[in-house]
């Protein structure tokens, strides 16, 4: 359905009253003031996103019985499956790291698809699907964590590790699951948010301005972060036991560890995703902070352009949290050869995810509070 020229929407990032124009397919409508995608038009996108939806839940299907990784190591050998994972952690007392795993590579990604497939599965077949306004709710709720691309870095990054220490099989469901996150990203390039509020009358509620809440909110999950992120990387992360004897690594020392190897791509991988990341975010985030709390009106454009790079970014810090769930599931030979996760492996869980809530509690439109830009009740401007 194209927009009408009469649309008026509001940025999500900067509140600015904009007219939709009708846009052909491939064309993308943005909000003039501060840049962000405010719309985009795909022709037969409905038909794309339930055939993907489909075909990413069947690859999902078939990525859980089968076996996912197997190793072996003088005349030792094991695999797991990605259900079988979940549970070796849960029943040696990972029940946090356990439910996380379950959680973004499975249980909300699949909420997602299936939402999909159900509302525009249901608009195909010309009924009025049920509960349409909380579901599409529950799909925007859902997205920032569902991390499927992100747990299949950390499983590439994992088989970089085992390969030092024994031999690696990859069985039919890692094959699966590839499909699964191809499949997966492929459909949400189809989603857009205007376009699921018309064609199913979402009422997605107008967000009120709460400067003073916003930023203390945001000073208070950037300082959890902050004291998390000590021990995320002072502490071990994860434990190495080598006949009887534990070796304790903390993440920089897995860095120098793959340096040493010769693995220098995933060392560098680890390093910004683990290291450099977190903290940058941290840093920026609280430069935004005190920008709206001080009241700056120079550069919005420049400070949207931050934040908007630490929210991308700020996911991908949970690659050595999936790593070390990987190697713990499938490295466990008693005293001769097991991995263990360290405390850190929660610390930094922690960090993550502190960021990524001060990340959302961030109120972007306190960025154009004091900017030259005219106040948004003078009309609507044509996006760009």
């Amino acid at each position: 359905m194209p927009y009408a020229q009469q649309d008026i929407v509001n940025c999500h990032e900067c509140d600015w009253p904009s007219a939709l124009p009708e846009l052909a397919h491939n064309q993308n409508a943005h909000c003039p003031r501060c840049g962000y995608k405010l719309a985009a038009q795909k022709h037969n996108h409905e038909q794309a996103i339930v055939a993907l939806s489909l075909t990413a839940l069947i690859f999902l299907g078939f990525s859980l019985p089968f076996e996912f990784l197997s190793f072996s190591s003088q005349g030792l050998s094991q695999s797991m499956n990605l259900p079988g994972s979940i549970q070796i952690l849960a029943s040696r007392e990972y029940l946090s790291l356990a439910t996380l795993l379950l959680l973004v590579i499975f249980i909300l990604p699949a909420t997602i698809l299936l939402s999909l497939f159900y509302l525009y599965g249901c608009h195909l077949c010309k009924f009025n699907p049920w509960g349409a306004n909380r579901i599409a709710k529950l799909i925007y709720l859902f997205l920032p964590w569902s991390m499927v691309e992100i747990f299949l870095v950390g499983v590439t990054v994992s088989l970089i590790k085992i390969v030092s220490l024994a031999d690696v099989g990859l069985g039919p469901s890692f094959y699966s699951y590839i499909g699964f996150t191809v499949a997966t990203v492929a459909t949400l390039l189809y989603v857009d948010k205007q376009q699921l509020k018309k064609r199913f009358e979402v009422e997605f509620a107008h967000r009120p301005v709460q400067q003073e809440l916003s930023i203390q909110r945001t000073w208070a999950l950037l300082i959890t972060s902050l004291i998390l992120y000590i021990p995320a990387n002072l502490l071990p992360i994860m434990y190495t036991r080598t006949l009887g004897q534990d070796e304790p690594s903390t993440i920089m020392g897995g860095v120098l560890l793959l340096w040493e190897l010769g693995s220098y791509p995933i060392a560098a991988i680890i390093f910004i995703a683990s290291v450099v990341v977190p903290i940058a975010k941290l840093i920026i985030l609280c430069w935004l902070n005190y920008s709206v709390q001080k009241g700056f009106s120079k550069n919005p454009q420049k400070r949207i352009y931050w934040y908007r790079v630490t929210e991308f970014i700020g996911r991908w810090s949970m690659v050595d949290v999936f790593v070390v769930a990987i190697l713990v599931s499938l490295i466990q030979l008693g005293n001769i050869m097991s991995i263990y996760p360290g405390p850190a492996a929660m610390a930094f869980c922690g960090v993550v995810i502190a960021t990524m809530l001060a990340a959302m509690s961030f109120d972007t439109r306190l960025i154009w509070a004091n900017s030259r830009w005219p106040s948004t009740t003078s009309g609507a401007d044509k996006p760009v």
